[in-house]
This record gives structure tokens, sequence and C-alpha cells, in this order.
């Protein structure tokens, strides 16, 4: 596997897990909240921390290697944009999840959990994130409260690491150009394989003369309607004229 390839498949990993990550966030104190959920979101963010080190060590030092064709450099620091964008959002969803834990601590409630209309268990997308098939639980009764000095800990830990990449390896962002228009991914139909969240798919476009044909339809209705409307204004106004004639 080449260069390219191999940190396609690593980043592709991470945003895997940052994905999981950022869904296991949205259901914290809310009806769905429990001690099983608290658990897989500290097993889920340190997954994505365990491939966030691994992407930082293999695009550095493919970007400080001094052989790399341009081509090759280019791609690279393609992926490390994409990289860090993906750093920001582990990081932003970390401090959520420590704000909202701290709000709604599980064994001592000092609030009601929020309805938000999820329901369910979030064991699927813990399991697809930590890529196995059963998840398996064995935290403490404290799991809520505990972790939370060590979310805070972490957290530190993710903008250092972020830092540490902007002063190692120096790309700008806007200099990088994209392989792809924006939103093209959004044109076709997608299948993103067995490390992916889930499956994108758009529904294809009916056919033109089909759309011409509503079109016309629907201009003669609202053609009527304006008639009908008209006439239903000066029928009122004559009434209302022999009204106050009388």
């Amino acid at each position: 596997m080449g260069g390219t390839d191999e940190c396609k498949t690593m980043l592709d990993a991470l945003n895997k897990v940052t994905a999981c990550y950022r869904h296991l966030v949205i259901a914290l104190g809310s009806t769905s909240d429990s001690q099983n959920l608290r658990e897989e979101l500290k097993k889920t963010r340190k997954k994505a921390q365990e491939l966030a080190v691994a992407n930082r060590n293999k695009l550095t030092e493919l970007l400080k290697d001094k052989t790399t064709s341009k081509d090759d450099r280019a791609e690279y620091e393609r992926l490390w944009v994409l990289f860090t964008s993906s750093m920001e959002l582990l990081e932003v969803d970390m401090k959520r999840s420590l704000e909202i834990g701290q709000e709604f601590p599980l064994k001592v409630p000092t609030r009601h959990l929020i309805q938000t209309g999820m329901t369910g268990s979030t064991t699927t997308v813990a399991a697809r994130a930590m890529s196995v098939q059963n998840m398996k639980y064995d935290a403490d009764s404290n799991i809520d409260t505990a972790d939370l000095k060590e979310l805070q800990a972490e957290i530190t830990q993710v903008g250092q690491m972020m830092e540490e990449m902007e002063m190692k390896v120096q790309v700008a962002p806007w200099a990088v150009e994209a392989k792809q228009e924006a939103g093209a991914e959004l044109k076709s139909t997608l299948s993103v394989g067995n490390s992916s969240v889930g499956v994108i798919s758009i529904c294809e476009e009916e056919p033109k003369d089909e759309i011409d044909e509503g079109g016309d339809n629907n201009g003669m209705i609202t053609c009527i309607a304006g008639f009908i409307f008209v006439a239903i204004v000066v029928i009122a106004g004559i009434l209302g004229y022999f009204v106050i004639g009388g």
C-alpha cells in the first residue's frame, strides 16, 4: 500500500470514529443517557485520540520527506487539512461532552433529563466506532463524574497536540486545492464501505418531460385560482356598494 492510500485509510478510520463520537454526544443529557453511554463516550474518544496520533505521525513523516514528489506532497497537504478539520471537530465535541456531563450527573441528578425524542440504545453506534460486534461494559457507577477530570485533561492534550502540529508542519489551508467541486459527493449515490458510519443516497432526477408537464399544469391551476380570486373581490365590492348605498 502506497503512502497516499495508507493515509486515506487511516484518515477514513479517524473520521468514522469522530462521527460516531458526535452521534453519542448528542444523546448526553437526554432520556437516552445512561451509564453505558458514558462508557461508550470514553472508549470512543480514546479510540479517536489513538487514531489521531497515528495520523499525525504518518502525515508529519511524509510531509517532512524532502524526496516527496510535488504531486504527492500536494495530496498529503490536502489530507493534512482534512485531518486538522477532523481534529477540530473532535475537540469541539469533547468540550461539549464535558459541559453536558457536568450539567447532567447520573448518580446524583441535579435536573431532569431532556426529552429530545431520541430513544433506544447507542450500543450499535459505539460498536461500529470500536470495530467490534458487541460492546463490553466494565465501568463503575461513578463513571459519569470520575471521567470528567480525565476528559478535561484530554481536551488540554488535544489542544496542545494541534498547536504542535501547526509548529511542525507549515501547511496553509487556503493554499490547498480541492480535488472536486463543493457538494460533488451529493450528486451521486455513494456507498463508503465497512469503515463508514452510513450510506449516503440521493434520489435520481425525474425525467425532464415529466417535470415540464407538471410545471405547465401548475401554471394553469395558478391562473384559474387568480381569476377566481379577482371575481370574488369584484363581487364583494359590488355587494358592499349596494349595502352602503341602501
